[in-house]
C-alpha cells in the first residue's frame, strides 16, 4: 500500500455502528474471562468437595488444552479470511455452542462425588474452552484488519473496554448473586451458568457482524498446514521485537489478574467474612474503570499509548501491593484499593489490547500480511496461560497453607495461615508479577510516528 493510500484510510473513521457491535463481544470475552477465573476453582473445593491442588489443577489442564489449540484455529481463521474474505464463519460456532457447554461446566452436582464431579467438570469446560477459542482468536485478530489508524484503533478497544469493565461487574457481581437465588447452592450454580452462558452468547453473536466490515487478506497469501502454524506463530514471537515485548508484558498481567480474580471470592469468603463481598469487591473494581477508560484514551493520544500503558501498570502495581496490610487490620478500607486497581485495570486492559493491531500491521510490512490469526492465537494462548496458572498458584498456596476443602451446606473454619495464604494471594504475588511486567514493557520500542508514518 502507498504512502498515500495508507494516511487516506488511516484518516478513515470507524462507523459507529461497527465499533459497538465490536465491543458487544466484550459481553463474551469479558464473562468467560471474569466468571470462572471467579467461581470455578471455589465451585469444586467449597460445593464438590475437591481438594484445593485438584481443583488447580483441572482449571489449568483445560488452559493447557486452549494454549494447544489457539494456533491451529488462528491458521483455520486465516485460511477462512483468505477463501471466504471473513473470520465470521469460526465466530458464530463459538458463539453458538459456548452457552451449552457453559451451562454444563456448573451443571455438575455434589452426589457424584469428588473423582466423578471433576471429570465431568473438565470435559464440559474443556468443550467450553474449544468454543470459546473459536470465537475469540479471530475477534481479536479483527482490529488490524477494520482500521490501519493508530488512534482509531485505540478508540474502537477503548469502547470495547468500557462493555469490558461493565461486563466484569455484570458477571462478577451479578454470578454470585444468581447462584444465591435459589438458596441452595446446587440449583444455583445451575441457574448461573445457564444465564450467564445465554448473555455471553449473545454478545458473541453480535459481534461476529463485525467481520462483515473487515478488509480481506489478498488472495494470494500462501496456506500453510497446521504443523507450519506452529512454527509461523513462534517465528513471529522471534522476528518480532515489539511482539515478543507486548506478549511478554501481557502473560504477566493476566498471571497477576488471573490470580487476583481466582482469590476475590476467598478473600470475600474468609477476609472480609461474608460471600457476598464479592460483589461489592467487583463494583469497586469496574465502577471506577467504566469512568477511567476515556481518561487512558484521551491520555494514550498525548502520550503515547505505551507511556500511558506504563502508568496504568505502575498503579495497579501500588494497589495490590497495599492490600498487604490486610494480614494485621482487614477491613472495608481493601475497597478503595480495589477502586485504584480498578482505574488502572481499565488501561492495563484497553491500552495493550490497542498495541497489538499496531504490532501485527507493523509486522506485515516487512513479512507480508495474512498472518494477522497467527499473532492472535499466540497472544490468546498467552492470556490463557496467565490466567490459567494465576488459578494454579491460588490453589498451591492454598494447599501449603493448610486450606480445608468443603462440599455444599457444610460449614468449616480456616486455620490463621490458610487466611494469610488468601491474603498474600491478593496482594504481594500480583505485585511482584506487575513489576517483572514492566521490565518486558521497556523493550517495547513502536511509536505512533511506526504506525501513522511513513513504511521503514
Amino acid at each position: 500500500m502507498s504512502t498515500a493510500a495508507r494516511a487516506e484510510r488511516a484518516s478513515t473513521r470507524l462507523p459507529a455502528r461497527t465499533v459497538a457491535r465490536y465491543a458487544a463481544g466484550s459481553l463474551g470475552t469479558g464473562g468467560f474471562a471474569t466468571l470462572p477465573g471467579l467461581v470455578l476453582a471455589y465451585f469444586l473445593t467449597d460445593n464438590l468437595g475437591v481438594a484445593a491442588i485438584l481443583a488447580g489443577t483441572i482449571v489449568t489442564l483445560a488452559k493447557i488444552w486452549d494454549v494447544l489449540i489457539d494456533p491451529v484455529i488462528g491458521a483455520w481463521s486465516d485460511r477462512s479470511l483468505i477463501r471466504t474474505g471473513s473470520r465470521k464463519r469460526f465466530m458464530l460456532i463459538g458463539a453458538s455452542t459456548l452457552p451449552v457447554f457453559f451451562a454444563l461446566t456448573f451443571a455438575v452436582p455434589p452426589v457424584f462425588g469428588p473423582v466423578a464431579g471433576v471429570i465431568c467438570v473438565l470435559i464440559a469446560f474443556l468443550a467450553t474452552a474449544t468454543a470459546f477459542s473459536l470465537f475469540q482468536v479471530p475477534y481479536i485478530a479483527l482490529p488490524a484488519e477494520l482500521t490501519p489508524s493508530y488512534d482509531e484503533r485505540t478508540r474502537l478497544l477503548s469502547w470495547r473496554v468500557i462493555v469490558l469493565t461493565v461486563t466484569i461487574l455484570l458477571f462478577g457481581g451479578g454470578g454470585p448473586e444468581l447462584r444465591r437465588l435459589t438458596g441452595d447452592p446446587v440449583t444455583g450454580y445451575l441457574v448461573m451458568g445457564v444465564v450467564a452462558g445465554v448473555v455471553i452468547g449473545i454478545g458473541m453473536l453480535i459481534a461476529a457482524r463485525t467481520a462483515d466490515d473487515a478488509v480481506a487478506a489478498p488472495a494470494d497469501v500462501e496456506h500453510i498446514g497446521i504443523r507450519a502454524q506452529y512454527a509461523a506463530g513462534f517465528a513471529a514471537v522471534r522476528r518480532s521485537l515489539p511482539f515478543r515485548a507486548l506478549l511478554g508484558t501481557y502473560l504477566l498481567q493476566a498471571l497477576a489478574t488471573g490470580t487476583m480474580l481466582a482469590g476475590a471470592q476467598y478473600v470475600a469468603t474468609w477476609v472480609m467474612r461474608s460471600e457476598s463481598a464479592v460483589t461489592l469487591l467487583f463494583v469497586a473494581l469496574v465502577a471506577p474503570a467504566v469512568i477511567a477508560t476515556p481518561v487512558w484514551e484521551r491520555l494514550s493520544r498525548r502520550i503515547g499509548k505505551e507511556r500511558a500503558f506504563r502508568i496504568a501498570s505502575l498503579m495497579f502495581l501500588v494497589a495490590s501491593a497495599s492490600i498487604v496490610l490486610a494480614l494485621w487490620a482487614p477491613g472495608s478500607w481493601i475497597y478503595a484499593s480495589v477502586a485504584v486497581a480498578g482505574v488502572a485495570y481499565a488501561g492495563m486492559q484497553a491500552l495493550p489490547m490497542a498495541m497489538l493491531p499496531d504490532v501485527i500491521s507493523y509486522d506485515e510490512r516487512t513479512s507480508g500480511p495474512g498472518q494477522a490469526g497467527t499473532f492472535t492465537g499466540m497472544w490468546t494462548a498467552s492470556e490463557t496461560v496467565g490466567f490459567a496458572l494465576g488459578t494454579t498458584i491460588v490453589a498451591v498456596v492454598l494447599a501449603i497453607t493448610g486450606y480445608v476443602s468443603r462440599t455444599a451446606g457444610d460449614a468449616s473454619t480456616q486455620p490463621a495461615s490458610a487466611v494469610s495464604g488468601i491474603v498474600l494471594i491478593f496482594s504481594v504475588v500480583p505485585a511482584a508479577l506487575m513489576l517483572l511486567s514492566l521490565l518486558t514493557l521497556a523493550r517495547y520500542r513502536l511509536r505512533r510516528t511506526d504506525i501513522d508514518g511513513t513504511a521503514p
